[in-house]
């Protein structure tokens, strides 16, 4: 019988898609396959920083990485959630949260006791029966506890860290677990005449890699899935209409917070996200409404330190996604699979779900379109989820101080995310479907916090006495400011838990 197994497989591009890939195969499968990452270093990355969602921690995990070793080498910093500033309206924020808010009732989602609670007349934000909200405001830090007795096992945390070392980390990780790395530029890509199937990549020093199955990790550059291979991008910038970021960074100034901000903009909004050594900073804009020079400008007077150049990099891009990320023999991770914004700190998420759903799925030779089908659809509804969540936080807005936001306010939307908005207006009800990854805290948060308010609450919580619920809630707001009153500083807790070496300016 022919031997049909996958024996050689070839990872075109770094950076952080590339070497997660390259991490999760060595540890999977590195005794079984022979694992070749092609990447340059005369291709650069952007590296001013890179926020995550809980997620990540599991992929970490799964490699079997010490958690303050990682954050150490990485400049990591925790990170309890997202401040959004000026994005309802301008002059208010708020936090959407890691974790939960509250304890769910008598099998009643929390968050309708505190509708009721509100219809009162209580006028107590959401985010302050959160946990991991109340720590993030006061700049405090604990691990979570695994005991559901315990109120810190409410809390939850991803990271804050510096992408371009993550990437490094990785790589050392993967080269010592077999992964060969291989220096060079990709000048041209050989097909199969008749299958299509991609079977070697010849660089410019005429070394010809070949492959059994190839991993698509060029960035927007899409050299392999796009340029080769032809498959089409669908283009959701009428959704998500920004198309450019400028990216700096700069010192830090004052103790590092345990969040990433997103503050809205004219034409955009802002990221800042602190690591150990400094904080990350970038403008994301629509340049149908605004010019480079007046982002470039914007970006640089709102800077919480002095800037690490005197000229931001400038990035383009258009928010979609490759109709498929698994096509013939070559599966796209990253960029070069689809492009969401930042927003919601999703990128590295994805490529871990692609990774996840490609081991679940991992093909011999043949490539079964059946397994090449169910990734795809896998991996399209991953995308569709988090460009409604992303959607939201436009659309959801009662600015109307610039064209831009007059045009995301009043733009259609996916039927998928019309269905969520008006069920959670009518009554405040909310429903995961098909495992999705953002939870009904994260779109609570996003929708109360920007005044996207029930026209009343679940008439179930009536059976329960006003005068109890107020007792509840009370007494849950109580053992929160309790356990956060008792945590450490987040800037002590790393110190002792996972100090930087590169650590400045503190």
């Amino acid at each position: 019988m022919q031997d049909n197994a996958i024996k050689d497989i070839v990872i075109v591009g770094g950076g952080t898609a590339g070497w997660m890939c390259a991490s999760a195969l060595s540890r999977m499968l590195g005794d079984k396959l022979n694992i070749t990452l092609v990447e340059s270093e005369q291709i650069g990355t952007v590296g001013v920083g890179e926020a995550t969602i809980p997620n990540i921690a599991q992929f970490n995990q799964m490699l079997g990485i010490d958690e303050a070793e990682f954050m150490a080498a990485t400049h990591g910093t925790f990170k309890l959630g997202i401040e959004f500033v000026d994005w309802g309206q301008i002059g208010e924020s708020y936090l959407h949260p890691f974790g939960n808010h509250g304890i769910d009732m008598d099998g009643v989602s929390f968050h309708q006791y505190w509708g009721r609670l509100r219809a009162s007349g209580d006028t107590t934000p959401i985010e302050e029966y959160s946990l991991s909200a109340a720590a993030a405001r006061a700049s405090k830090f604990i691990h979570p506890k695994a005991d559901p007795r315990s109120i810190l096992s409410h809390m939850s945390y991803a990271y804050q860290f510096d992408a371009t070392a993550y990437a490094a980390y990785l790589s050392k990780y993967a080269q010592a677990r077999g992964v060969k790395r291989i220096e060079g530029l990709v000048e041209h890509v050989t097909q199969d005449q008749n299958s299509g199937f991609i079977t070697s990549v010849k660089l410019q020093d005429n070394q010809d890699i070949r492959g059994d199955l190839f991993f698509d990790c060029t960035g927007f550059r899409a050299l392999l899935i796009g340029k080769t291979l032809g498959v089409p991008y669908e283009d959701w910038s009428h959704w998500l209409p920004c198309d450019s970021a400028q990216a700096v960074a700069c010192d830090i100034n004052g103790p590092v917070i345990p969040y990433t901000r997103a503050t809205a903009r004219s034409a955009g909004w802002q990221w800042r996200i602190p690591t150990q050594h400094r904080t990350g900073n970038g403008h994301v804009y629509c340049s149908a409404y605004m010019s480079d020079d007046e982002a470039g400008h914007i970006l640089m007077d709102n800077l919480d330190g002095v800037p690490h150049m005197d000229v931001p990099k400038q990035l383009r891009f258009k928010t979609g996604k490759r109709q498929k990320l698994w096509d013939k023999n070559v599966v796209a991770l990253g960029l070069s699979g689809g492009f969401l914004e930042p927003l919601e700190s999703t990128s590295i998420y994805l490529i871990q779900a692609g990774i996840s759903r490609f081991m679940a799925l991992f093909p011999d030779k043949s490539m079964p379109r059946i397994d090449r089908d169910e990734y795809n659809s896998l991996l399209d509804k991953e995308f569709d989820q988090v460009r409604d969540f992303l959607i939201l936080h436009y659309v959801a807005t009662d600015r109307d101080d610039s064209s831009f936001w007059n045009y995301v306010r009043a733009m259609d939307i996916p039927e998928s995310l019309t269905r969520k908005i008006d069920l959670f207006k009518s009554s405040g009800r909310f429903f995961r479907y098909d495992g999705e990854l953002f939870t009904d805290t994260s779109w609570i948060a996003v929708l109360l916090g920007q005044n996207i308010i029930p026209q009343r609450y679940d008439p179930i919580v009536d059976t329960l006495d006003l005068e109890r619920v107020k007792d509840s809630l009370g007494s849950m707001y109580g053992a929160m400011q309790n356990a956060v009153k008792c945590m450490p500083s987040h800037q002590d807790y790393i110190a002792k838990f996972c100090p930087s070496p590169l650590r400045v300016n503190s």
